[in-house]
């Protein structure tokens, strides 16, 4: 057996610290699952002024961030990862970190977000070695970590703490980049020379993600389906050309699942337990969801929606075939924030179809395990999906998903095909087109399967018993950061 790891893991968030989606949630699950494999795993993000008071721990030592003409200061937080024995690094400063949201406020990002991260990364990268713990491997994740690649192989190619040390970057979302104005590029710290087409300049801007995509020594994303949708100009959301290149180097891992957490039978957050032997408690879930939002107890199909309400998962064409899903014999639950003018939308629809639809703006961890299990099936018509969370989660629930073939969702997903002799493996319905049209279509299938009992009670049973584990995920990575450290 190979000596264990020494990984560093750099993460912009972390569930139950600080989480805005499933960022945080892979944060939490991944470190945990190396640290199984026994493995020597540290994890490192900003000290946000939303993280309470219990998990920050006590300040370990002076930190600061070197710009050439300016030298900012900070202070690095030791504590530990909640429910765990993982060392945590928390990096404080006031001014970029004690502020009322982690990014920015409503759907506008924080103008000086470029320089937030940049002094992150520059700050730990300073206070680390003071640790005394070195790293084998630095694992970032997604734009707000990318400068690390870019400076260990160039600001501290030959320094004698970072000197040979590898880095891995995972892309979680390509569409967040990290991409702003040149005039902003004095804020962040790299030297002039950088700031051409193969390092960090993007059509005249400054794109941090692209940086880390030129000096990791590894590229990951979240599913290989993804991996490869990427290197297209569909997909690739302009960094096509340099994934392309660096195809060798890029791979993609599926997301796990934290059953310990997604499992109907233990759920302390819903209404009845239940497993794929005994699935009577999931007609105490829908009675109680559709309690929770306001619908008459029915027996007809529920489907429900945990979701950003965004353009990328697909809410403005779900917003679309309203009237035209509506207009069947069901009932929808709807749990999400996002774009105020999709909020709007489906707030108007609950009222046009009152005891029909159920709308809850905002997001409670509750509520989003009570709609997994309450619900018959889980719509997700996503633009684009990395890996996605909500349809694993699903299936571990006896929740049928209504899933756009892409990324992950294909990579996970098998669709009933109503056309095929044997179906026998099926999971779920699944479209390709992206409009409204084909998304009503699938719900009708899905009604189709609500009124055959024996094929959804296979669909759901297909489901509960698919197993989308960290063990896997993380043995993946730990060949992947091998790979990486061979490499460097």
């Amino acid at each position: 057996m190979e000596k264990p790891l020494r990984i560093l893991f750099v993460t912009s968030e972390m569930t139950p610290l600080l989480s805005t989606g499933g960022l945080a949630e892979v944060s939490s699950a991944l470190p945990r699952a190396l640290r199984a494999l026994g493995h020597e795993v540290r994890v490192a993000m900003p000290c946000y002024r939303q993280i309470p008071d219990r998990y920050r721990g006590e300040q370990y030592c002076l930190c600061q961030a070197d710009y050439g003409d300016r030298t900012v200061h900070g202070a690095l937080r030791r504590s530990v990862v909640p429910g765990s024995d993982i060392p945590l690094y928390l990096v404080e400063h006031e001014g970029y970190f004690g502020r009322e949201a982690p990014y920015g406020s409503g759907a506008y990002e924080y103008g000086d977000n470029a320089e937030r991260f940049c002094f992150f990364c520059l700050a730990l990268l300073h206070a680390a070695p003071q640790t005394g713990w070195r790293p084998d491997i630095v694992h970032c994740n997604d734009w707000h970590t990318a400068p690390i690649p870019v400076h260990l192989k160039t600001r501290y190619l030959n320094d004698a703490h970072w000197g040979n040390v590898a880095s891995l970057f995972t892309i979680h979302n390509l569409a967040y980049q990290g991409r702003y104005n040149a005039a902003l590029y004095d804020r962040t710290g790299f030297p002039p020379e950088l700031f051409n087409m193969t390092a960090l300049e993007y059509e005249g801007d400054m794109n941090l993600m692209k940086g880390a995509l030129a000096f990791a020594d590894k590229l990951n994303t979240v599913s290989p389906r993804y991996a490869r949708e990427i290197q297209t100009i569909e997909y690739g959301a302009g960094l096509h050309g340099i994934l392309s290149a660096r195809r060798d180097d890029l791979h993609g891992i599926l997301n796990g699942v934290d059953y310990t957490v997604w499992n109907p039978a233990t759920d302390k957050h819903i209404a009845a337990n239940y497993d794929d032997r005994d699935m009577a408690g999931k007609q105490t879930c829908k009675r109680a969801l559709q309690d929770m939002f306001a619908l008459p107890p029915s027996d007809a199909p529920l489907l429900g929606v945990v979701s950003r309400l965004h353009w990328q998962k697909g809410m403005d064409l779900l917003a679309a075939a309203l009237d035209a899903i509506m207009a069947h014999d069901l009932q929808v639950v709807i749990l999400g924030t996002g774009a105020p003018d999709i909020e709007a939308q489906f707030t108007a629809a609950a009222r046009k179809f009152p005891g029909k639809l159920g709308v809850f703006i905002g997001f409670d961890p509750a509520r989003s395990h009570a709609v997994q299990a309450g619900c018959d099936f889980l719509l997700m018509p996503s633009r684009y999906e990395p890996c996605g969370l909500g349809q694993l989660y699903a299936m571990a629930y006896g929740t049928v998903p209504v899933v756009r073939r892409t990324g992950g969702l294909a990579d996970t997903v098998q669709p009933l095909r109503p056309l095929a002799k044997n179906n026998e493996n099926a999971t779920g319905v699944s479209f390709v087109p992206m409009t409204h049209q084909a998304l009503t279509r699938s719900v009708e299938t899905a009604l189709s399967i609500h009124r055959n009992a024996p094929l959804l009670q296979r669909l759901r049973l297909n489901g509960m018993t698919q197993r989308y584990s960290w063990e896997r995920s993380s043995r993946e990575y730990e060949m992947l950061y091998h790979a990486a450290i061979n490499k460097r």
